[in-house]
């Protein structure tokens, strides 16, 4: 038999194996880069869209303006406002990044106005300003760096058409495969910083609070949500839209003790899963062999707590198949529907232009799709084929 030395060092070079497709460059200057003197004074290019987004953070400021926020975590909220542009010939889907060099807002997502917001009350005046009935909060996942952050709620809100305030609240994550157990103590310790924002966001009295949680994000936002149902309030004032947690990296046995906690919402909450996902594969193994919700078999167990199940493991791939809410083009186009259109959730719909998780409500664009989409809802079961 093999000592158990010898297996410990087996498993974690095992681990280590499947973390290294995962690591990509992050830890590259470039990659990290938000903006560049050079690109700001390049101007914006014909075509290009502009798009502003709030930044409440609990990452520390990096020496390097042009990274803006590092990995480290700062004790309390830091606030940003910054527009960034997308390139005139950006994909659906897609975050165009520079990989070496300076970003060329030609090709490139690309930050062109950094203002810093001074305290809570300031962030609650800019999230008011423009009269925008919408907000939309969106709390990123392990192993993301601000620019990941960042260029990825700019690439929802432009995808989906949003046409309200864009909040990005960002966790101090490392960006870095090997710092999984980093993050998820910040992800942790940023549950009150996320409660506060969303009370911020509340305060500019929108129409409704819309939340997408990515991965470990999920984690965050379900705390959050918790302690706002245990301070009585946990649809902030009537206010809270939908909350989306695509690819959760939550234990499902966590996650239902937080349902049970919070109770069955007014609206269903949506859980986008895929049980190829090779993240939450790794995830799986660092906690104990215990399943991941965004991986989890039995998805009428989790729609009975109040939840609309949403069944992505046979739509298409997405590299490590982790992100497959924000890359597939047509369920960002489904995605758009629902944040635009605001409708409750209908459980007699069946069509896959309608009961899609009635994201695709109006839509008749369909998913380009090697099977099916199965959508379990409190109360039935959809399953729609897909055309080749």
């Amino acid at each position: 038999m093999m000592p158990h030395s010898a297996r410990v060092r087996l498993t974690l070079l095992a681990l280590v194996a499947l973390l290294i497709p995962l690591a990509g460059c992050a830890s590259d200057v470039a990659v990290r880069r938000i903006t560049s003197p050079q690109a700001m004074a390049a101007g914006i290019p014909q075509g290009a869209t502009q798009h502003r987004i709030l930044v409440a953070t609990t990452r520390a400021a990096d020496p390097d303006p042009d990274i803006l926020f590092s990995g480290e975590r700062h004790p309390g909220l830091n606030f940003a406002e910054i527009t960034v542009s997308v390139p005139p010939d950006h994909q659906t889907g897609e975050t165009e990044r520079v990989s070496r060099g300076l970003p060329d807002p030609a090709k490139h997502f690309v930050a062109t106005a950094i203002r810093p917001v001074s305290s809570a009350d300031a962030f609650e005046k800019a999230a008011a300003a423009g009269g925008k009935d919408d907000v939309l909060v969106f709390v990123h996942g392990y192993r993301n760096t601000f620019a990941d952050a960042l260029f990825r709620i700019t690439q929802i809100v432009h995808d989906t058409g949003f046409q309200g305030t864009a909040i990005l609240f960002s966790w101090a994550s490392r960006g870095r495969a090997l710092d999984y157990i980093y993050d998820r103590d910040s992800a942790t310790a940023a549950r009150d910083a996320l409660e506060e924002t969303l009370r911020l966001a509340e305060k500019a009295r929108p129409r409704r609070i819309d939340i997408i949680a990515h991965s470990m994000g999920t984690w965050v936002t379900m705390e959050a949500l918790r302690q706002l149902k245990i301070a009585n309030d946990p649809t902030l004032g009537g206010r809270l839209g939908d909350v989306i947690l695509a690819s959760p990296d939550i234990s499902a046995d966590v996650f239902k003790a937080q349902m049970q906690r919070y109770g069955k919402p007014k609206t269903p909450f949506f859980v986008l899963l895929s049980r190829d996902d090779r993240a939450l594969q790794v995830s799986q193994v660092l906690a104990g062999n215990k399943p991941r919700l965004g991986a989890y078999a039995n998805d009428k167990e989790i729609a009975e707590l109040g939840v609309v199940v949403v069944d992505l493991t046979e739509a298409g791939s997405s590299g490590i198949n982790h992100t497959k809410f924000a890359q597939n083009p047509q369920l960002v186009t489904m995605l758009g529907a629902r944040l635009r259109g605001g409708e409750k959730f209908q459980p007699d719909r069946n069509r896959l232009g309608d009961s899609l998780l009635s994201l695709g409500v109006g839509v008749g664009s369909v998913l380009e799709s090697t099977a099916r989409v199965i959508i379990t809802t409190p109360q039935a079961v959809f399953q729609t084929a897909l055309p080749q």
